[in-house]
């Protein structure tokens, strides 16, 4: 027996076109379900399956060692299909137990970690029900349009925090067993447990203004509580301080375009009583004048890959910090070390796609050389 997350997402969306992949909260919106599934314990295998070839090749750069993208039918991926639909077409088209479990999972429901899929596994089997649904508890009145109250007497109002309130499916996740799927050809069925999620959980992402409400609430429930405090920031340089361009005089100097604002916003984590420093795989005077007219606190040149972390782990040695304190921000491969176990790894939006990959990283909606050091910071702070 086996447990499947079942993630299915289209390429087809008209409020929001192609809202899977569209960057929520500095990664593709379907990148935090997946996450959550990903870290899941208890879950063997990840499934998303599309009918978009973007969608595919943004999935696979996660590099998430439980997923498989499958191919879903053009059929179930109209705007009428129903998500039952293609989740019967995978059971019917995979070779899988009737007693394994299976996980749906809605890309718009961001708000997922994956303790709650955890959660949501041990409480189904602990209930001995048959299924699971994922709610948020609501307190506010509701009404029919006949004028009557669903969920409290208007005649002995109570107060909010003496009121129990209502609960609404958020969307987020189903538990299940491929036979009740198969038998019932419905996510849900027989007896029902129900596993309670916060009160922002029930915000889906359905249309425009849901996105942007939705950001602000990630940011502040999910994001905020993982970010770490930063006490060293360190930046690569090509690629990053500069706009990766490699320019000659005509006497053959090499020269490099900075920008600007990154030079403020290493004066605003001056300011801020973080330490600043500088880590690229060469070695110039360029870099040098540069580190100095930042006043960065520590300069590495000549560290490639491994090289990198290591001289990060001893700036943190020196200062009495660990890496989970540390910002970073690189763009070539060279750098992938260092943004895999540093706090906060951030990365320009023309990085390459391996560095993408790293989870937890924040793709920048900024390119190198054009402030995205700045950006960053701003992150930061």
């Amino acid at each position: 027996m086996k447990t499947i997350a079942f993630i299915p997402v289209r390429g087809g969306s008209k409020s929001i076109p192609l809202k899977n992949v569209k960057p929520f909260c500095g990664q593709p919106l379907v990148y935090w379900t997946a996450k959550a599934a990903q870290q899941a314990p208890e879950v063997d295998e990840v499934v998303i399956a599309t009918d978009s070839d973007d969608i595919k090749k943004t999935v696979l750069g996660f590099k998430f060692n439980k997923l498989k993208v499958y191919q879903r039918s053009s059929e179930n991926a109209e705007d009428t299909s129903s998500t039952e639909s293609v989740m019967l077409e995978y059971i019917n088209n995979t070779q899988l137990d009737t007693n394994d479990v299976f996980i749906l999972i809605q890309a718009t429901s961001p708000f997922l970690l994956a303790k709650d899929v955890s959660n949501g596994i041990q409480q189904l089997k602990k209930s001995k029900k048959d299924s699971l649904l994922s709610c948020a508890k609501v307190k506010r009145f509701f009404w029919d349009d006949a004028g009557l109250p669903l969920n409290y007497d208007f005649k002995d109002r109570p107060r909010r925090q003496d009121f129990d309130g209502t609960l609404i499916e958020n969307g987020a996740f189903y538990i299940n067993t491929v036979s009740n799927i198969k038998e019932y050809r419905n996510r849900l069925s027989g007896a029902i447990e129900i596993y309670k999620m916060e009160e922002y959980t029930m915000t889906e992402i359905d249309e425009p203004d849901d996105w942007v409400y939705a950001e602000y609430l990630m940011k502040k429930h999910v994001i905020s509580n993982d970010k770490k405090e930063i006490k060293l920031f360190l930046s690569d340089v090509d690629g990053v301080l500069t706009d990766a361009g490699m320019y000659y005089s005509e006497n053959g100097d090499e020269l490099k375009k900075f920008n600007t604002h990154d030079g403020k916003g290493f004066e605003l984590l001056r300011n801020a009583n973080i330490k600043t420093g500088i880590i690229t795989s060469e070695t110039t005077k360029i870099v040098e004048r540069r580190a100095q007219k930042l006043k960065v606190d520590f300069l590495y040149q000549g560290k490639e890959h491994g090289g990198k972390l290591e001289a990060a782990k001893t700036i943190c040695n020196n200062l009495g910090i660990t890496l989970d304190e540390v910002a970073y921000i690189g763009d070539d491969v060279n750098c992938y070390e260092l943004l895999s176990n540093v706090g906060f790894a951030a990365c320009p939006s023309n990085a390459v796609d391996k560095i993408k990959s790293i989870s937890n990283i924040l793709i920048l909606d900024t390119k190198g050389g054009d402030g995205a050091v700045r950006a960053f910071v701003n992150k930061i702070l």
